[in-house]
C-alpha cells in the first residue's frame, strides 16, 4: 500500500468523493471483504459489493486475496493507498494557472502554486510508478512565529533575496543534458480552530451587513 496516491482521472475523483465510497476507502486501510465491510459500516452487503467494484474499476482498491469457504470464494480487498490527493488534472479545464496573475502577496496565487505543485509532482509519481522508478524530490517544512507584521515582511524580503541568489548561482540555461526543476517557497499563517471561527464570523457579519444595506437601498428606491 502506498502512503499517498494521486487521483488524476475525473471519473476516479468522482468515485472517491462519494460519501459511501470514501468511508469504504478509509475502512480498507485494513483488508476486508464485502461482508466484513458491511458489518463495520452498517451497510447492506449488496450495496458495499457494488461500491467495491466501482472503486476497483478506478484503481482505488485492489484484490488482496481470495479465501475459499466451503463452496464460496470470499474476495478480500484493500485500498491502494493510505490517503489520496486529487490532482488539478481532474479538473483540467478550470485548474488554477499561476502564470495568469502572479502576485507574491496574494493568497490565491499561493494556492495556485500549491495546485500546480500537486499537479506536477502527481504526474511525476504516476509516470515513475509505471516505470517502477523513484522520483528525485526535496522538501522543507518549517514553522516560524513572528513577533510582528514587520518581522514577517522582513523575513519574506530576506527569503526572496536568498532564493534569488541561490537560483542565480546554480541555474545554467545552456547546460547540455540539464534538467529543469521548480522551486516553490510559501509562507502562510497556520490555520487554527479559533482563527477559522473568527474568519467565519467576520464573513457572516459582512454578509449580514451587505444584506441590510441592500434592503435599505431597496427601501429608498421603492418607498411605500
Amino acid at each position: 500500500m502506498l502512503d499517498v496516491a494521486v487521483i488524476e482521472e475525473p471519473a476516479a475523483a468522482e468515485a472517491s468523493l462519494d460519501p459511501i465510497r470514501s468511508r469504504i476507502l478509509a475502512a480498507l486501510a485494513e483488508p476486508g471483504s464485502a461482508a466484513m465491510l458491511a458489518a463495520r459500516l452498517g451497510l447492506p452487503r449488496q450495496k458495499v459489493n457494488y461500491h467495491l467494484k466501482e472503486l476497483e474499476r478506478h484503481g482505488l482498491v485492489e484484490l488482496a486475496e481470495e479465501r475459499r469457504k466451503g463452496n464460496v470464494t470470499e474476495r478480500v480487498y484493500r485500498a491502494t493507498a493510505a490517503s489520496y490527493v486529487i490532482s488539478p488534472n481532474a479538473l483540467a479545464a478550470v485548474s488554477p494557472d499561476p502564470s495568469r496573475s502572479p502576485d507574491q502577496l496574494s493568497a490565491r496565487w499561493l494556492l495556485a502554486l500549491g495546485a500546480r505543485l500537486v499537479q506536477e509532482v502527481g504526474s511525476l509519481l504516476t509516470g515513475a510508478s509505471r516505470a517502477r522508478r523513484r522520483v528525485a524530490t526535496f522538501g522543507i517544512d518549517a514553522e516560524v512565529r513572528f513577533a510582528s507584521a514587520a518581522d514577517r515582511t522582513a523575513f519574506a524580503d530576506e527569503l526572496a533575496r536568498t532564493v534569488a541568489a541561490l537560483v542565480g548561482r546554480y541555474h545554467d540555461e545552456s547546460a547540455p543534458g540539464g534538467r529543469s526543476h521548480r522551486v516553490v517557497v510559501g509562507l502562510h499563517q497556520i490555520p487554527t480552530a479559533e482563527s477559522v471561527a473568527t474568519e467565519s464570523r467576520a464573513v457572516l457579519q459582512q454578509g449580514t451587513a451587505g444584506t441590510r444595506e441592500n434592503e435599505s437601498e431597496a427601501g429608498q428606491e421603492n418607498p411605500r
